[in-house]
C-alpha cells in the first residue's frame, strides 16, 4: 500500500491520530479532516485512493459527505460507524459507500479492508483481462480502465457496483445467489449480510437501467439470485 493516498475523516482527533500514525507506518500518504465540510473540500481538491469516513460528523454527516462525493468521484469510501446498527450500514451503502467498519475497531482490520479494496480496484496490468472491453446493447464496460458507458456516456459507478456488474457481464445468464455474490465481490471474511448485495443491485439498476423496475440488463431470478442478460 506504499504511496497510496488516504483521507481520514473523524471528529475524534485521537482516533484520527492513531489511524494516521498506523497508515504512515506503511508509507501511505494521509490527510485528515475533522468535519463534513472540511472533508468535502479535501475530496474536491485532491485525488485519493480511499477515504475513511465517520458517520457522525459536525456540519455535515458522513452520509451527506458520501452522497456529495459520489456526484464527482468514484473513490472507494469506507464508512466508520460507532453503532452496530444495521440501518447505519444500509444507509451508508445507499449513499454510495463501498464498505463499513463498526467502532471500536482494530487498526489491523482497517488495514485489511483497505488492502482488500485496493486489490480489487487496482487495474490487473498483467491479467489476461487487461484492456478487455465487454459490450452488450448500448452498454460498454472497460475492465482495465474500470469505466462503464451507456450510449457512449460514462456512468459513475462505485468500486463495488463496478465489480458486481463486471462479474455478471462476464458470465451472462449465470444466476448468482446473493450469498455467492457477497463472497465473490466482498470476500469470504466480509462481516456484512446479503442485504449489502440487494442495496448495490438496486443502486446499480438505478444507474444503468432505463426503467429499474423493469430491468433490461440485471435481472432477478426469484428465490435464487441475480443474473445479467445480454441486450
Amino acid at each position: 500500500m506504499a504511496g497510496k493516498r488516504v483521507l481520514v475523516v473523524d471528529d475524534e482527533k485521537l482516533i484520527v491520530k492513531g489511524i494516521r500514525f498506523s497508515l504512515e507506518q506503511d508509507d501511505m500518504q494521509v490527510d485528515c479532516a475533522y468535519d463534513g465540510e472540511e472533508a468535502l473540500q479535501y475530496a474536491r481538491n485532491n485525488q485519493y485512493d480511499i477515504i475513511l469516513l465517520d458517520v457522525m460528523l459536525p456540519k455535515l454527516t458522513g452520509f451527506e459527505v458520501c452522497q456529495q462525493i459520489r456526484e464527482f468521484s468514484t473513490v472507494p469510501v469506507i464508512m466508520l460507524t460507532a453503532r452496530d446498527d444495521d440501518m447505519d450500514k444500509i444507509l451508508g451503502l445507499e449513499y454510495g459507500a463501498d464498505d463499513y467498519i463498526t467502532k471500536p475497531f482494530n487498526i489491523l482490520e482497517v488495514k485489511a479492508r483497505i488492502k482488500a479494496i485496493m486489490r480489487r480496484v487496482e487495474p490487473k496490468k498483467n491479467s489476461k483481462d487487461a484492456d478487455k472491453i465487454i459490450e452488450s446493447g448500448d452498454m460498454r464496460l472497460d475492465c482495465d480502465g474500470r469505466r462503464a458507458y451507456i450510449s457512449d456516456k460514462e456512468i459513475s459507478l462505485t468500486a463495488k457496483e463496478f465489480e458486481v456488474l463486471e462479474l455478471l457481464m462476464l458470465n451472462p445468464n449465470k444466476v448468482y445467489s446473493r450469498e455467492n455474490l457477497l463472497k465473490l465481490v466482498w470476500g469470504s471474511d466480509y462481516p456484512g449480510d446479503v442485504r449489502t448485495v440487494d442495496v448495490h443491485i438496486r443502486r446499480l439498476r438505478e444507474k444503468i437501467e432505463e426503467n429499474p423496475s423493469e430491468p433490461k440488463y440485471v435481472h432477478t431470478k426469484w428465490g435464487v439470485g441475480y443474473y445479467f442478460q445480454n441486450a
